[in-house]
């Protein structure tokens, strides 16, 4: 089912649908777009050789492989199953055996192994296959896909996402791609907040803030956002790095999940939690999550 010939349902054409199923447009894979507004997919269909489907059930139907791209695993779940499971109205309900699911959206791995036990018992292999390097990567195909499930499945696979990422792992079984996805946002979750409350106390203390990235940046205190974000979207005042604070607040949430799932240690997890989940109480789900920046200068505690 991945060869250009075979017809890949892609679900979810927001900011990083449209540009990866553009790249897989371009490199010769059959699409048939999905999204609940549909000016997006005529958008999209509008420049490329890209079919409309007008439902879930239709993606399923004209497809051996379906790609969702969604905002997470209970959208999802319900875009696969229908309602409670129903298997009406949905993408699984009209997929052959045989068939493949690939959930590239950031969702729940506890959540992802449930839905890949009820699509076996339909005869459909599910993989997850999240992704990192946002709508900058997703656009130049150089995405860092970390894939969870049968390696087999992964192998089968792997030729579709070389050409929307140029760096892919094959994670372990099902649920590693979403639970080492997760725990990596949880890593740069924190290090964002703690190099915004090193740059806002320094910066009281009478150092320049741009000063204060180049130094981190020289030295062990470089990160993600010291290197990526600081200058460009917070000195900067644009906050416009595209990635929304809900979305980060969900995905630190989630790594908190399988961290406790996994009776780990949470002294960090937890308050970086609740950091998370304040702002985005605070500022809204469609905030960028650059803007923890002027959060903590504005004092938030």
């Amino acid at each position: 089912m991945t060869g250009s010939n075979a017809k890949i349902g892609f679900v979810g054409i927001g900011a990083m649908g449209t540009p990866m199923a553009t790249n897989l447009a371009k490199s010769g894979y059959k699409l048939v777009a999905y999204d609940t507004d549909v000016k997006r997919t005529q958008a999209l269909a509008s420049t490329l050789e890209i079919e409309i489907a007008d439902s879930l059930a239709a993606v399923g139907s004209m497809c051996g492989t379906v790609i969702t791209m969604l905002p997470d695993g209970k959208i999802v779940r319900k875009a696969v199953c229908g309602e409670a499971d129903s298997f009406k109205d949905c993408i699984a309900a009209t997929l052959k055996p045989g068939a493949v699911m690939i959930d590239m959206s950031s969702s729940s791995p506890v959540g992802t192994r449930e839905l890949g036990a009820l699509l076996e018992k339909r005869g459909i292999k599910l993989i997850d296959a999240p992704v990192s390097n946002g709508v900058k990567g997703a656009t130049a195909a150089t995405l860092a896909i970390m894939v969870g499930g049968d390696a087999a499945v992964f192998a089968q696979m792997k030729p579709l996402f070389e050409k929307i990422g140029n760096q892919i792992f094959h994670a372990g079984p099902l649920g590693s791609g979403h639970a080492i996805k997760a725990l990596n946002n949880y890593v740069s979750a924190a290090g964002l907040v703690a190099a915004c409350e090193a740059v806002v106390a320094g910066k009281r203390f009478g150092l320049d803030p741009g000063v204060i990235v180049d130094i981190l940046n020289a030295s062990s205190g470089m990160n993600n956002t010291t290197k990526n974000k600081f200058k460009q979207h917070m000195l900067s005042g644009t906050y416009g790095a595209g990635f929304f604070t809900g979305l980060m607040a969900k995905d630190v949430r989630t790594a908190l999940e399988v961290v406790k799932t996994t009776g780990t240690s949470s002294l960090l997890a937890e308050p970086c939690t609740d950091i998370w989940n304040k702002m985005e109480q605070d500022l809204g789900f469609t905030s960028d999550h650059t803007e923890m920046y002027r959060y903590v200068e504005g004092g938030s505690k």
